[in-house]
């Protein structure tokens, strides 16, 4: 009697695996139609998970929400610190101007070499072959516009005008390779020190600032600005920061890689300075074969 029962359940269980196979073959056929045994599975099944899912996303959605309102809280607690220094610094801008306006009228002093008007003027043009030398802008001799007057952006320091015509002009980028483009420096160092631009990196995209002496202590970081000493750039335009400082082949001077303030690649809206100071005449002060600006 025991292995009759036996027996019979592996009939069973043998019937059973048959008909399985049987459904998961017919499953995976393709058809038109699913069962209604099919269809009332998929749909419990998509009821349930709906069920499901919905509370748990509210509830994961309500802790990203309140992480959010934390990171919210935390920015705006941040930029209020900002605004409080920015409107002590913006007091103090103008303490020092009213100051150094009053004792520029106790001198008698007019002038100085950070006076500058700017020209607003956007790029119109850039020729693929040389398009890390020129630009060209959209203002002209008839707006004022001069050969060599520089040309910046609110980062920094892009170049001068090389040539112009009555309504747009040619606009030399510091990244030009001529060797006979330099521009007079200073490094805002601990003590400032004085060099010149000469060059450029193509495959850094740095400038390189040349003729720094060999004792002078420059760090990783410090700003380059304009002297206002070669006779065309005003004293104060941002260049760059400094990146690298490595000693001449010579090992008599320095030369500071300087990553540039201004994007030379992507140039829409520029300024060109009119500088207030009497401009000296250049070949007074250079020699025919250069030109340090």
């Amino acid at each position: 009697m025991p292995q009759f029962f036996l027996n019979k359940r592996l009939i069973f269980l043998l019937v059973s695996i048959i008909i399985l196979v049987a459904l998961i073959g017919f499953s995976l056929r393709d058809r038109e139609r699913l069962t209604w045994p099919e269809k009332f599975v998929k749909d419990t099944t998509g009821w349930v998970t709906s069920l499901v899912s919905s509370p748990t996303h509210y509830v994961a959605g309500f802790f990203e929400n309140l992480e959010d309102l934390q990171i919210t809280y935390n920015e705006n607690k941040e930029l209020k610190k900002r605004l409080d220094k920015l409107a002590s610094l913006e007091a103090q801008v103008h303490l020092l101007d009213e100051e150094n306006k009053e004792l520029r009228d106790i001198l008698d002093k007019k002038e100085s070499l950070r006076d500058f008007d700017p020209i607003q003027a956007s790029v119109v043009a850039r020729n693929p072959d040389r398009w890390h030398e020129m630009i060209i802008i959209n203002k002209g001799e008839i707006n004022g516009i001069k050969e060599n007057m520089p040309v910046i952006t609110s980062k920094g320091l892009v170049g001068k005008v090389k040539s112009i015509s009555q309504f747009t002009s040619t606009v030399q980028l510091l990244s030009t390779m001529d060797p006979k483009y330099r521009i007079s420096a200073i490094v805002q160092a601990d003590k400032e020190v004085y060099g010149l631009v000469e060059g450029y990196d193509e495959e850094s995209e740095l400038l390189l600032i040349k003729t720094i002496p060999y004792d002078a202590k420059i760090k990783k970081g410090q700003n380059v600005i304009t002297s206002g000493l070669g006779g065309i750039f005003p004293e104060g335009l941002v260049i760059g920061k400094v990146v690298e400082v490595v000693p001449d082949q010579y090992g008599l001077n320095q030369t500071a890689y300087v990553k540039p303030g201004a994007n030379f690649y992507d140039l829409e809206n520029v300024m060109v300075i009119n500088r207030k100071m009497v401009q000296p005449d250049l070949s007074e002060m250079v020699d025919d074969e250069e030109e340090e600006l």
